[in-house]
Formats: C-alpha cells, structure tokens, sequence
C-alpha cells in the first residue's frame, strides 16, 4: 500500500495529548503506513518542543518525536515541484484578494504535489487551495 495521507500538526500531535480524541487514534490506527508528514509540521513539532521548558513534559515530547523518526515516518519537502505550484496558486489567490498562509501554502504544495490528501482538523485554513483534498479525522 502507499502513502495516502499527508497529516497536518494538529492530526500528527493529537496522541501526546492529556486526552486524545479516539476517532483521529482509531484512523492513526487504521491507515499505520500510509501516512507522511511535510517538513513543515516535523518544524512546527520540533519548535513546539523546544520553547517548552525542561521538564516531564519536554521529555515526554522529545520521546514522542524520537519514536516517530525511529519508526521511519515519512517526512515529505517543500521541493521545486511544491514551489512551483505554490507560486501559480498564490498568485492566483492573491489576484483574487486572498493571502493564505505561508505554512499552510506549504503544506497544501506538499500535499497537492504528492497527490496526498491532506488530514486536519483546520480545514477553512486550507479550503481556498485548488486541487486539494482534505479530510478531518476528528
């Protein structure tokens, strides 16, 4: 099987939480090894785990991201490809009086230009992107 999937941080995230939600368990569960991340959510982890102070909670999170890399999940880049259909996209959205985000374009590039569907929670944030699915698994 492939990937199919590319998670957004709040779907990635979601089992470090005090109570995660089960549906987005069940489906982590369900489609194992057919999801990747962009290199822009292993970012935004890394940054959130870093501003966090030293504690329990910081090792709880720097072991959950060493498991994620020891189990090989697949971190995709913002490439050529990805910019390049960024930059027709956002000129478009901008043309029309829209300025997405810059991670969000990114992820949504990612995600397009991997014919990936894109999983999260935030889907108004990426609704404005030609081309792109989306599925919330909350």
């Amino acid at each position: 099987m492939g990937l199919s999937y590319l998670l957004d941080t709040n779907i990635i995230s979601e089992p470090t939480k005090q109570i995660p939600n089960s549906n987005v368990l069940q489906k982590l569960a369900q489609h194992n090894g057919q999801y990747a991340i962009s290199s822009i959510t292993w970012h935004e982890l890394n940054y959130g785990v870093d501003k966090i102070p030293e504690g329990k909670k910081k090792r709880l999170l720097q072991q959950y991201l060493y498991t994620l890399e020891k189990n090989h999940l697949p971190i995709l880049p913002y490439d050529k490809t990805a910019a390049r259909w960024l930059a027709q996209e956002r000129y478009r959205l901008v043309a029309s009086g829209q300025t997405p985000a810059k991670e969000d374009s990114e992820i949504a590039a990612i995600a397009v230009c991997n014919r990936l569907i894109l999983v999260t929670r935030n889907t108004s944030d990426f609704k404005l992107f030609k081309g792109l699915i989306l599925e919330n698994w909350f």
